[in-house]
């Protein structure tokens, strides 16, 4: 027996949305049995946007059951049921989470109607529920209603059942078959053949455009993880109904993985990375020439395209460290942008500065302190190679690192000995050093996990 389902909410994902609207449409292979349709009050205001795009309103379901009064209804007409909707990952979260926070244990098998109509009935211009109903011939009453919409989805699923003449749906229901747990409009073939390594992978849109980025030690397994469970997290519910590709790019191990995730969020700036697209700012050291020519430092946001000299992860450290150069170069601390104040600097009063700021001291002679200054920005550590595993058994990884500094990182032929430092950087493509980068790699040097650590 199936329960072909359609919902409205508040909003489009089940951690932070209420049900407003509930239908229900029993099918027992051969045709419709009986139905079920109910407001429900979602015990908050309904958003403006949603009530144009469902007609619902606060008003109208002011006097109707709360989900609570009406779960155990609810609850027997699911139970021991294969759970049918379009896009069904949708309307199962809602309902997991409802049922969870009136303490009822649900689970159901479940079979997505976009992801049966892709493969019964290929080749069509759209799975929407509208787009699909109507190059099948089905009208919908009303639509963007629950009620409308499940009896359109128990349409086609009827149709769906009468064409699948190669029993997919039988072996989607099958344990293993995977089908499931994958988003609508993801090809199956495509994520069968992802591979049980180490690597970043990439969410495409229906355009091809980059979504999301993500790395991982097993590409297949990480992935998976993705699309079962609740997925309750804003982001992973939306992104779902977004992925119609998947592509990879193999790395051999962790490190590279962790420092390519980064490089590839920071260039392709993918939608749905929050984390490192908003989370973490970065600050620089920046230098300039004045109008009277002296070497001025600026402590600013790091933005896309901007080449500071030395990258932070907040804004105190930046300064911590010029504070630093400021006394062991003896610079002067208003022409590094630590102090604001007008005239001479403080330190000049107290003999620490000898004046460039207000041109007592020469630009000249100010500025070749500056640049030896400059040149220590990035001797701070060792120059030294993390040699790991690589993409395929005849090859090795290498991440290089200069005097404290990420050079890039490469692979080479595991028969080549990597034997110093200028050889090394032969195998290597440059790149952008970040704080994130830098921590990464520190932790590696501390601990190496399996790496070979090279010292030069």
């Amino acid at each position: 027996m199936y329960a072909i389902v359609d919902i409205e909410t508040t909003g489009g994902y089940a951690e932070n949305h209420r049900i407003t609207e509930i239908a229900i449409y029993h099918h027992d292979g051969m045709r419709v049995t009986d139905s079920f349709h109910t407001l429900i009050n979602p015990e908050r205001n309904i958003p403006y946007y949603i009530t144009g795009l469902t007609g619902i309103t606060s008003e109208m379901v002011f006097n109707a059951p709360s989900f609570k009064e009406v779960a155990e209804d609810i609850f027997k007409r699911l139970d021991g049921k294969i759970f049918v909707a379009h896009n069904a990952h949708f309307d199962y979260s809602f309902l997991k989470k409802e049922f969870e926070d009136v303490g009822i244990n649900w689970q159901s098998k479940k079979l997505c109607t976009v992801r049966l109509s892709r493969k019964i009935i290929p080749g069509l211009r759209s799975y929407s529920l509208g787009s699909l109903s109507e190059s099948l011939g089905i009208q919908i009453l009303n639509r963007h209603r629950a009620g409308g919409d499940a009896e359109a989805t128990a349409k086609v699923f009827d149709q769906l059942l009468r064409r699948d003449r190669d029993s997919f749906i039988l072996k989607t229901l099958k344990r293993n078959s995977g089908e499931t747990i994958l988003p609508p409009n993801l090809p199956k073939e495509e994520f069968d053949q992802l591979p049980s390594m180490a690597g970043v992978y990439y969410f495409h849109n229906a355009h091809g455009h980059v979504i999301y980025v993500g790395k991982a030690i097993n590409i297949k397994k990480r992935i998976a993880g993705h699309f079962t469970g609740d997925a309750r997290e804003w982001s992973r519910s939306k992104i779902r109904n977004e992925i119609h590709h998947i592509s990879y790019e193999l790395t051999g191990n962790e490190l590279i993985a962790f420092i390519l995730e980064s490089q590839e969020i920071r260039r392709l700036w993918p939608k749905y990375n929050q984390a490192q697209k908003y989370k973490s700012e970065e600050w620089g050291i920046f230098d300039y020439e004045d109008r009277s020519g002296y070497l001025r430092f600026s402590v600013n946001l790091v933005t896309r395209g901007s080449r500071p000299l030395k990258r932070f992860n907040a804004k105190g450290n930046a300064w911590g460290f010029l504070w630093e150069k400021v006394r062991a170069f003896d610079l002067c601390p208003k022409l590094c942008g630590l102090q604001l104040a007008k005239g001479l600097c403080f330190e000049y009063q107290t003999g620490e500065c000898h004046g460039a700021c207000m041109g007592v001291e020469s630009a000249a002679v100010y500025n070749a302190r500056v640049e030896n200054a400059i040149k220590s920005f990035n001797a701070q550590g060792e120059s030294v190679a993390i040699i790991g595993r690589g993409r395929n058994i005849e090859e090795q990884s290498l991440v290089l690192v200069e005097k404290g500094a990420y050079v890039g990182y490469g692979f080479f032929d595991k028969q080549f000995s990597i034997s110093d430092f200028e050889s090394a950087k032969t195998f290597v493509k440059r790149s952008v050093d970040t704080p994130t980068i830098q921590t990464l790699i520190n932790g590696y040097v501390t601990n190496p996990r399996g790496a070979e650590v090279v010292v030069f």
